[in-house]
């Protein structure tokens, strides 16, 4: 399978968008790849469009462990994601160490507050290209944008661009 042996945590929160969701997660599993959402302190969260997702730990408890990729949701999440030091922590180690890290609508948000975005070519929902432009990064309207092992896109239309790119930079990445 394309992604066998693989880890990927996804991230949840309160108002997550859905469909950014459970599209890679399903897509991730499909391809082999062990997959746990991780919290932000509640034990379930319901997404904006109300469907509801059981979370295999938090953020804390993930923290410590090395992922060969962090995927962000959009939606509202993003916003209350942002503010967890475990997560902008999980995030700054996977890229160091050479995992891949996603994120689609406003998940880019949680790279902005990560510090992972100056230098970087990136694309979000267009409402917050300025606080990504303001974070250093050069924002371009684009299905999908991969700038090393950071990968981008802007709305739940994007999807199969999106999965189809981070399972290719997952192949090629090398986690150390």
């Amino acid at each position: 399978m394309e992604l066998s042996g693989k880890k990927v945590l996804i991230f949840a929160g309160p108002a997550f968008e859905d469909r950014e969701l459970f599209y890679p997660y399903y897509r991730f599993l499909e391809a082999g790849a062990q997959v746990k959402i991780a919290g932000i302190g509640e034990k379930q969260y319901a997404g904006k469009y109300g469907i509801p997702i059981d979370v295999d730990g938090s953020c804390e408890e993930f923290a410590k462990e090395k992922w060969d990729a962090v995927i962000v949701p959009g939606g509202w999440a993003p916003d209350k994601i942002r503010a967890n030091q475990a997560a902008l922590d999980i995030v700054r180690a996977t890229l160091k160490n050479g995992g891949v890290v996603g994120a689609i609508c406003h998940g880019p948000w949680v790279l902005a507050s990560a510090d992972v975005v100056k230098g970087k070519k990136l694309t979000s929902y267009k409402n917050i290209r300025h606080d990504l432009i303001n974070a250093g990064a050069t924002w371009v309207d684009e299905e999908v944008v991969v700038d090393g092992n950071l990968i981008t896109s802007r709305t739940p239309a994007d999807l199969p661009a999106f999965t189809r790119s981070a399972i290719k930079q997952m192949q090629l990445s090398k986690v150390v």
